[in-house]
């Protein structure tokens, strides 16, 4: 895999919004939050058209991300939010345009299908992280999730255990290979395509939002079916969140989906849909431990 170069303070970032587009004050919250961080940030000139001819809109959404990729003075590409729609410009994306002028690609939610593709067919490593509009501005920000962008300037390894949240093991073990995944109805609707995630010999990531229990078991019995937990090494869970009765219920589902797994499981952690959401590199080695539980991933840039 391709590792991006780091940030450094003065650098020129992107801001793209390929699911659809943010709130417009929110964003502009968040770009002050990148700025703070010593980004210039620039904004794609299609990050609020609304246009309603989806086609159209995949479009112009693509070609944001194509300039952001082919501008040699932007450094990162960062989404702005989450939506729908990604998976209809997975197939135009020129991924040698993307491969020849890699950088970091940040964020999660829908934008889980790019993160997959884009590690797939440009051998990129990408980054599921905490998006500019949804996640940084000042309704939802929290220091960790800001500190969460530190090691894309450090290049340091992150480590992830209890201290970060309370980690609870499933199934214990110990599983190191590439960290994969994302979001479950994203990695669900990518079954039998081009972009399925690549889940062999993988720790693999999975987190939701506002789907209840027995959805979240229909879409952990299809991955199943599918075959995409039969060479995991390990499986992260991320944040399912869902109102507290449901939570109860989802948790019950995780745990009797998993009690038996061959492969360490290790749940609570704080990716995705929730604050504080940590950012980490998806397609670089990963360890996952259970005695204590713990998360050690490298670096995603050099």
């Amino acid at each position: 895999m391709i590792k991006p170069s780091s940030l450094q303070k003065g650098d020129r970032v992107a801001v793209i919004a390929p699911a659809g587009p943010p709130d417009r004050e929110h964003l502009l919250q968040g770009q002050r939050v990148l700025e703070e961080m010593g980004l210039d940030v620039v904004i794609g000139k299609n990050v609020f058209n609304a246009e309603e001819d989806l086609a159209a809109a995949g479009e112009k959404r693509l070609a944001d991300l194509h300039e952001a990729f082919s501008d040699p003075a932007i450094r990162g590409v960062f989404c702005a939010n989450g939506g729908f729609g990604s998976a209809k410009i997975a197939p135009m994306i020129d991924y040698e345009k993307l491969q020849s002028n890699p950088k970091i690609f940040w964020g999660y939610s829908d934008i889980t299908y790019l993160l997959n593709a884009i590690q797939q067919f440009s051998d990129l490593v990408t980054f599921h992280g905490p998006m500019v509009a949804s996640d940084l501005n000042d309704e939802q920000i929290t220091k960790e999730t800001a500190s969460s962008f530190a090691p894309l300037f450090t290049g340091e390894s992150i480590i992830y255990d209890s201290h970060t949240s309370r980690l609870q093991t499933i199934a214990h073990g110990t599983g190191e290979g590439p960290l994969a995944g994302g979001n479950l109805t994203l990695l669900t609707s990518g079954l039998g395509t081009p972009y399925q995630v690549k889940s062999k010999g993988s720790i693999l990531l999975i987190e939701e939002v506002a789907e209840p229990a027995f959805r979240v078991d229909l879409m952990l019995t299809h991955l199943k079916q599918a075959g995409v937990f039969d060479e995991v090494q390990g499986v992260v869970l991320g944040n399912f969140q869902a109102d507290p009765d449901e939570h109860f219920k989802i948790r019950k589902v995780l745990q009797n989906f998993f009690a038996h797994a061959r492969f360490p499981v290790v749940e609570n952690f704080l990716f995705g849909h929730c604050q504080p959401n940590y950012g980490v590199p998806l397609g670089v080695e990963a360890t996952l431990t259970t005695s204590p539980p713990q998360l050690l991933i490298d670096s995603g840039v050099q």
